[in-house]
Parts: C-alpha cells; sequence; structure tokens
C-alpha cells in the first residue's frame, strides 16, 4: 500500500510540475474590474505568474470546502457531545445505585453479584 501511495504522489507531483511549467507566462490578478476600480478609487492589481493562481485557486476552494463541511456538521458533533455527555451521567448514576444496594453486603457478594 505504500508504493502506490509513493506512486500516486509521484505522479500528483510530476503532473503539478508539468502544469507549473506549461503557465510560467505572468497575468495581471485585478481585485475590482477597471470600472468599479475607477469608481471605487482602488486600483489594486498584482503581476503573477499563471500557474500561482492557478494553484492558488485550487488551495482556497480546498479550504472554503473544508470550513463549508465542518461548519455543516456542526450538529452532528454537538448532538454526539450531548450523547456522550448523557451517557457519562447515566454510568455515574448506575454506579451511585450499584454503590448503594450493596452497601451492606460483603465485598466478595458484591463483586460476585456485578460480574453475574
Amino acid at each position: 500500500m505504500r508504493y502506490i501511495r509513493y506512486a500516486f504522489l509521484a505522479t500528483l507531483a510530476i503532473v503539478l510540475v508539468s502544469v507549473a511549467l506549461a503557465n510560467r507566462g505572468m497575468v495581471t490578478l485585478q481585485l475590482l474590474p477597471s470600472g468599479l476600480a475607477d469608481l471605487a478609487g482602488m486600483n489594486r492589481s498584482i503581476d503573477l505568474p499563471l500557474f500561482i493562481i492557478i494553484f492558488g485557486g485550487i488551495v482556497a476552494g480546498l479550504l472554503i470546502g473544508f470550513v463549508w463541511e465542518w461548519l455543516r456538521e456542526h450538529k452532528h458533533r454537538a448532538a454526539a457531545a450531548r450523547r456522550q455527555a448523557e451517557v457519562k451521567k447515566l454510568e455515574r448514576e448506575l454506579r451511585r445505585t450499584k454503590a448503594e444496594r450493596d452497601k451492606d453486603k460483603d465485598e466478595v457478594l458484591a463483586l460476585l453479584d456485578e460480574a453475574g
């Protein structure tokens, strides 16, 4: 399985390097469209190689997807935490009930009752 993972990572690296080499041309990335930038008085732009824009878009998409999924699953994590708290509470109550039931018994008999 380790070799399959290494082969996949090597293939992915080769593909990413070839995409980067094929898209080395400089492009201008602007914050706002030119009409809106003139109206707002903010004409922010930067010149970057195209492969950085492509890889940055992929990374931004992954991060947005991870955050979106984490927020979507919040209700499931909250429900699991509530159930876990309820289980702990019931286990404490069960131990307390067994202790009250077995307080007048001999320790050996209480252990035998608990095992059975």
